[in-house]
């Protein structure tokens, strides 16, 4: 699978780690940007994965900041991004099957990299599951094109 990654300043250390451990594992893990430097701007880090993944050279995209969150507000606005914060691997599970997010954003500061690796792999292992949920992924999209989802009924 190919999986774009990324983080500021915070989150450098632990998405080197997850990239090797990805690449052990025998996925394309890529890191964008250089988050080697001085303090990253977490919205430019947010933007090239958002990109890859919305532009098909990404499958997934795994993003990590102090929260997670302000990587979550960025990458959404990448049209075709669904990235959720996540916490644990229920909730990685649930945002891939239910809302089938292909972002993941985390916090570097409050989840330890073991658990940041466990999330992950649930991340990667889940599938979307269509059904009900596919609506509302269609309504997701009207938004994005600035229309009013309330009219989606398919």
């Amino acid at each position: 699978m190919r999986i774009a990654l990324s983080a500021d300043h915070r989150g450098y250390t632990g998405i080197k780690q997850l990239q090797e451990k990805l690449q052990r594992e025998g996925h394309d893990a890529v890191v964008m940007g250089d988050i080697s430097g001085p303090p990253a701007d977490y919205p430019d880090r947010a933007f090239q994965v958002g990109r890859a993944v919305a532009e098909g050279k990404a499958d997934l995209g795994v993003l990590l900041c102090g929260t997670g969150i302000g990587m979550s507000i960025a990458a959404n606005k990448v049209s075709g991004v669904r990235a959720a914060v996540v916490h644990d691997e229920m909730t990685a599970h649930l945002a891939r099957s239910h809302n089938n997010a292909n972002v993941i954003c985390m916090s570097a500061d409050l989840l330890g990299q073991r658990l940041i690796e466990k999330i992950v792999d649930s991340f990667l292992e889940s599938a979307f599951e269509g059904g009900r949920h596919t609506r509302r992924i269609h309504k997701i999209e009207a938004i994005e094109k600035g229309k009013d989802p309330a009219g989606i009924v398919e």
